[in-house]
């Protein structure tokens, strides 16, 4: 969505516009999903948080500050969401078994892994998926969704250094997760996008 256009649809949902709404839904919500699923690697807990992140959208969309950026606003819903989804599981100490940990996540394929087209394309997303979420939810917003490292710190309460140093420490672990000799890991942080930014 242009920004011409992001501001039309920011003035409609502060008005109330249900067409804005459903503008805002269609053109951010592969993205968001695409996000959550990546993060949690779930598709069923992504499309249960995508549904509740666009209910916040249509109940607080009359309270938008005229100059929101809607991806932004959206990755930061769908981030607490994801960040208190992932907390209640860890307090419920009878369903600690079934818990999908970072380590465990990487060893069944995500819905993109499945569609990804290379076996670069697989090792990527194995590698992204078996990061830390503090890592992981970091590369997606700067090098897959391409959010600025500010915008990306104001999703995650960070500041913009702390961002670079997490961007720093997440390229060198898909390094190491794609040090087998018949990956380029350059080539790789490449088709990321992760090095663009990360020592600036």
């Amino acid at each position: 969505m242009d920004p011409e256009r992001e501001r039309i649809v920011v003035a409609g949902l502060r008005r109330g516009d249900p067409d804005a709404f459903d503008e805002a839904y269609a053109a951010c919500r592969p993205r968001v999903f695409g996000f959550l699923a990546r993060l949690s690697g779930r598709k069923d807990l992504a499309e249960d948080l995508l549904q509740e992140t666009f209910l916040r959208l249509a109940a607080r969309g009359d309270r938008l500050a005229a100059d929101t950026r809607l991806l932004p606003w959206l990755f930061t819903v769908a981030r607490n969401l994801y960040v208190s989804d992932y907390r209640s599981r860890l307090l419920d100490a009878d369903r600690m078994d079934q818990l999908a940990l970072a380590g465990t996540e990487a060893a069944t394929a995500t819905p993109f892994e499945e569609a990804a087209g290379s076996e670069l394309g697989r090792r990527l997303e194995r590698a992204i998926a078996s990061m830390p979420p503090m890592y992981r939810e970091v590369v997606l917003l700067v090098a897959v969704e391409r959010l600025e490292p500010s915008e990306a710190a104001v999703v995650l309460f960070l500041s913009p250094e702390a961002v670079r140093q997490r961007l720093s420490r997440a390229r060198g672990l898909l390094q190491d997760a794609l040090a087998e000799p018949d990956t380029n890991p350059r080539r790789a942080r490449k088709v990321l996008g992760v090095a663009k930014g990360v020592d600036r």
